[in-house]
């Protein structure tokens, strides 16, 4: 009579899990990752492209990446709720404040957050370096998060054109159907 029990050492043993030293070689199936050499002669620094300057009136919603020169024309400090101040005291508070920028071409409303408030003072000339548009209310605002960089340049006379504000003009989002 066969009996039906089977051989334990017959049976494929599990690896014992190793808690202290390098983890175990990684297999790779079908596509092992790419060897990489090591180059042989020293590579030259990668030059620097030199950044376009555009004007505001060329700024168009939902676009990013911009870098142009502004001279700060007003400064207006947004209240902060106090809901909000209150159930996140153990954060510093916020500082937003909305200014009116612009050049020879047309203004934008520009909202600045905490230290960039310290820099876009009244008749100050500015350079925004990966600025945003973001949209508020139909409306667009320029912002610089945290990959721009705001730089304050000495003065250039400039007469802000402040009849064609840009944040004045109201957009509504239009689904199209094909």
């Amino acid at each position: 009579m066969a009996s039906n029990t089977t051989d334990i050492s017959s049976q494929p043993q599990p690896r014992p899990r190793q808690r202290n030293g390098p983890p175990p070689p990684r297999r790779h199936g079908r596509n092992p990752p790419p060897r990489y050499q090591q180059a042989t002669t020293a590579q030259a620094p990668q030059e620097k492209k030199k950044p376009v300057f555009v004007k505001v009136d060329q700024l168009k919603p939902g676009t990013s990446g911009h870098t142009l020169t502004v001279k700060v024309v007003s400064q207006t400090s947004v209240p902060q709720k106090p809901n909000a101040a209150s159930s996140s005291h153990h954060l510093r508070p916020n500082r937003i404040s909305e200014c009116l920028v612009g050049d020879e071409t047309a203004s934008i409303l520009f909202t600045a957050r905490n230290d960039q408030v310290d820099l876009m003072k009244p008749g100050a000339t500015v350079n925004l370096r990966n600025a945003k548009i973001d949209m508020f209310k139909g409306s667009m605002r320029l912002a610089v998060d945290k990959w721009g960089r705001i730089e304050v340049t000495e003065p250039v006379e400039m007469t802000v054109k402040e009849d064609n504000n840009l944040s004045l003009v109201e957009y509504e989002l239009v689904n199209v159907e094909e």
